[in-house]
């Protein structure tokens, strides 16, 4: 007998896993919410990845001759206080709330998940001490949890994505523990007992491929909250500093100009909504399709 990593149940063999694999893909096709954050999240990721062919001038690069000029063609989405483009800024900032945003999930997934499989599965002398950790972590707000962090380890763009992804261990951890304990009392883990399997082999060939599903889940919830940390650190002066063009720290340089520009506002506020819409929808999508309950179809 084998474990099927995407419906969390045991299967007996390769080919259930692909026929599991093929609903839930039919299930998130059907779903209009969750294909719109797919094709967002796609969109959003070439822009970042593609930011130093698509942006039409250096994000860096000063023209006092072009200060806070309204989108036209020589510049479709303005320039800022300092002449630069608008359009390039937003591609590149883009790309730093990404990077941010999946370094920080990235962090927290490793740091997070040993800790919850071991929380969840030796219940009597690890559980206690992680789930204490867990609910102290979860007493402050996540954004609050956030700026201290990066308040101590300085601002920086690395730092900012260790002070987020620290802040959302616990959120992962609570998922993982929840996922082994009610993993733990499946047939086949008894099974894997019975047969001499030691606990390094019930926890990663058993436990954590079918946990796979909620945390996959779990990331990408976790990827906007952190984009919108990135923002909110970068505003701050405590996350990626100027001149790197980031969207954070263009809204806090658009504030005192908002009343005579408004698009140096506009456009970075814009990205950051669509960039946290987007990951919300397929998350929501994934939820749905993941599901092992749903519809068979």
């Amino acid at each position: 007998m084998t474990t099927d990593v995407h419906a969390g149940t045991p299967t007996s063999g390769a080919g259930a896993g692909r026929s599991q694999r093929r609903r839930a893909l039919r299930r998130l096709r059907r779903n209009p919410a969750g294909m719109v954050g797919l094709v967002l999240v796609v969109l959003l990721v070439l822009a970042a990845a593609l930011a130093p062919l698509l942006a039409p001038a250096d994000p860096a690069a000063v023209d006092f001759d072009r200060l806070r000029e309204q989108p036209s063609a020589a510049a479709w989405l303005g320039t800022d206080e300092f002449g630069r483009d608008q359009l390039s800024r937003v591609l590149f900032g883009l790309r730093s709330s990404l990077f941010v945003g999946v370094l920080a999930v990235l962090l927290a997934v490793v740091v997070a998940v040993p800790l919850g499989l071991a929380a969840g599965y030796y219940r009597r002398f690890v559980d206690p001490v992680v789930s204490r950790l867990t609910d102290t972590m979860l007493a402050f707000p996540f954004l609050v949890l956030a700026v201290g962090l990066a308040a101590i380890l300085g601002p920086s763009l690395l730092n900012a994505a260790i002070a987020i992804g620290v802040s959302q261990v616990p959120n992962i951890i609570r998922v993982m523990r929840g996922e082994t304990l009610r993993l733990a009392n499946e047939n086949y883990i008894d099974a894997a007992v019975a047969g001499g399997a030691h606990d390094g082999v019930i926890l990663f060939r058993h436990i954590l491929p079918n946990s796979v599903n909620a945390l996959l889940i779990q990331v990408t919830v976790g990827i906007p909250a952190a984009i919108l940390g990135e923002a909110v650190l970068s505003f701050l002066g405590l996350g990626v500093q100027p001149p790197t063009p980031s969207l954070g720290v263009m809204l806090s340089s658009a504030q005192p100009f908002f009343a005579q520009a408004p698009w140096l506002a506009l456009f970075p506020g814009l990205v950051i909504v669509a960039a946290t819409l987007a990951f919300n929808l397929l998350g929501d999508g994934l939820r749905d399709a993941l599901d092992p309950k749903g519809h068979r179809r």
